[in-house]
């Protein structure tokens, strides 16, 4: 981390993921997510499971004996034994289908569970003040964080749920069979069966890492991918205004091809990883009859009928592949615990990023946040006026550069004296807004501020306005809830009439009517603009900020709006390029490219104030 000119530039993070101490310490935390508590679901499903598939192991090993049982009756020709045997055996059967259709549910119950758990977490977080600005404007230190909470969190969960059980009941299943070996062969089948599972351990674990690693590199890629697509589905209209689609074409296909290389990496050393494991599994399969040929040569078994000898070379079989599959599953996870690992660090690393910046919030700026209550904060009473906020020396620029905009910048946004701020395209009047806003810090200086930033209070409309997904209603009354609010339709209604929006209640159906609308789509810019403005008046706070809030509708339109919110007393601080937003504020904040500033009187011969 470097500061430089009051700011700090941020160090990209490595892009490694690798099978090492970084990923426990991360995977570690995330575990203390996924089980919360000695009493959360997710332990006692994770309990359940472990429960139901050691039963499953001990309806395995009697299925194992099953073929044993079964050469003996043969070499004996016992008709008898035969039927009885064959019904035991498809109770057996249909004992184990009933136990892995269990485990099956269980298991997915758990990587809901799971899922649900980091995702709350994730969000109590990303959503914390304005840290997702921060993550996605700002900082940009990692790529595609909505992947990483989407994706990214359900590959890992389901992942990790399907390997989870049977790498925690090995120790058991492996000193059972080791026990069973060792009453067959002695010490010579268990001790090839560690040497042999040794051996292809330490093949696995080089050949993993660079597994993880590609696994990693894909994810990433795969988010820029999406992310060129969901570009054009946000903005196909503009992108047709250019009749763009032969150069996004190139660059969609660049980003694919990129992928499909990463892809193609990721096959190559997953090819080798494969290779070893497949070679541990079948290798394995005739280490029983090397290790069990030894005590039958040596004549230790010399005594048995052939019948016996039959069934007890079946069991011995059966024993020894089960012990060395106990081994070989650790290897047969690789594959997976590759996405577990590449994952986890992915949502790491977003944990990481996100504890930083919130330490790194500034106390003199973590007051401008919007209250939990969204309480109306009493004024103070400078001068005789009500004011929002005084802003005392202030130097500010652009987040993690030495570029500064605007230096010792003093003035107040008081009651019923609106603010106009002026100036050439780059100066930083907008920046100047997110200053205020405490969406960017500033160099130097103090901003005071007597409000809390909220609908109650000072309510902020940029230049692109935002809409969530939902009901008119609930486009009205964002950035609060429906609990939140008194319902009031006339209202609502009355101010849709006065901005002209009238004819959007019989499109949408009604104030509750629910859509699946994308509001961006439906509306035109000077519609969406005068809906920001309903949502302005419908709280109608004491003082609001306007970013060009009319400059996508007329004059005489822009006249209403303004009159409107000097009849509700909202005293207002605006970015304007037209001459007539000058009619409606009574001071000029003008600022300059070379960093200067001027606060002066509007004239009262342009001015209705």
């Amino acid at each position: 981390m470097e500061q430089v000119g009051g700011f700090i530039r941020v160090q990209q993070p490595s892009e490694e993921a690798r099978f090492d101490f970084k990923f426990f310490k991360r995977f570690w935390r995330i575990c203390g997510i996924l089980f919360p508590s000695f009493k959360s679901p997710s332990v006692w499903l994770t309990f359940f499971l472990v429960l139901i598939c050691l039963l499953e192991q001990v309806v395995i090993y009697y299925i194992g004996l099953v073929p044993g049982k079964y050469s003996k009756i043969f070499l004996d020709k016992d008709e008898s034994k035969f039927f009885n045997h064959t019904l035991y055996a498809v109770g057996l059967i249909l004992a184990e289908a009933f136990i892995l259709s269990t485990k099956t549910f269980v298991g997915a119950r758990l990587y809901i569970t799971w899922r649900k758990n980091l995702c709350f977490v994730l969000h109590d977080i990303y959503f914390k003040d304005i840290l997702y600005y921060q993550l996605n404007v700002v900082d940009k230190s990692i790529d595609n964080p909505d992947q990483r909470m989407t994706q990214d969190v359900d590959r890992m969960c389901n992942t990790f749920s399907q390997i989870l059980v049977p790498i925690a009941i090995l120790p058991f299943t492996t000193g059972y069979y080791i026990y069973k070996c060792w009453g067959v062969t002695s010490y010579l089948g268990p001790v090839s069966n560690l040497i042999f599972f040794f051996i292809f351990t330490v093949f696995n674990k080089l050949l993993m890492s660079p597994v993880a690693k590609a696994f990693y590199m894909q994810e990433k890629c795969e988010g820029d991918f999406r992310y060129n697509h969901m570009q054009i589905r946000m903005n196909s209209e503009s992108a047709a205004f250019y009749r763009s689609g032969a150069v996004e074409k190139d660059k969609a296909n660049r980003k694919l091809q990129k992928l499909l290389l990463v892809q193609g990496k990721l096959i190559n050393r997953e090819y080798a990883l494969n290779c070893c494991i497949n070679a541990a599994d079948y290798l394995g399969s005739i280490l029983s009859y090397v290790a069990i040929a030894v005590p039958i040569f040596a004549g230790r078994y010399k005594d048995l009928s052939s019948s016996d000898l039959a069934m007890l070379i079946s069991q011995n079989g059966f024993y020894s592949i089960y012990l060395i599959n106990c081994f070989t599953k650790l290897l047969d996870q690789s594959i997976q615990m590759t996405d577990v690992i590449g994952t986890a660090h992915r949502i790491g690393q977003l944990f990481e990023v996100l504890g930083r910046l919130k330490d790194e919030q500034s106390e003199d700026y973590r007051f401008l946040f919007e209250s939990d209550e969204r309480s109306r904060t009493e004024p103070l009473q400078p001068n005789g006026k009500a004011f929002a906020f005084s802003v005392d020396d202030v130097t500010y620029g652009l987040p993690k550069s030495s570029k500064l905009l605007c230096k010792n910048l003093s003035f107040q946004l008081k009651s019923g004296v609106s603010v106009l701020v002026t100036g050439d395209s780059g100066c930083g009047k907008t920046s100047l807004l997110r200053v205020l806003s405490g969406l960017w810090p500033h160099a130097s200086g103090n901003i005071n501020k007597n409000t809390n930033l909220g609908p109650s209070n000072l309510l902020y409309l940029p230049q692109k306005p935002y809409f969530t997904d939902g009901t008119l209603r609930e486009q009205v009354i964002y950035p609060q809830q429906d609990h939140e609010v008194v319902p009031d339709d006339e209202k609502i209604t009355h101010f849709l009439q006065l901005v002209g929006l009238e004819r959007l209640l019989d499109r949408v159906g009604g104030i509750d009517a629910q859509t699946d609308w994308n509001w961006y789509d439906e509306m035109s810019p000077g519609e969406m603009q005068r809906l920001s403005f309903v949502r302005l008046f419908f709280h109608q706070p004491p003082f609001a900020i306007l970013d060009e809030s009319t400059s996508q509708v007329s004059e005489e339109m822009e006249c209403l709006l303004y009159q409107t919110c000097l009849e509700l007393g909202i005293t207002v601080m605006s970015v304007g390029h037209r001459s007539t937003v000058r009619n409606y504020h009574s001071m000029e904040l003008h600022l300059q490219k070379t960093g200067g500033w001027s606060f002066s009187p509007i004239s009262s011969s342009s001015s209705v104030q």
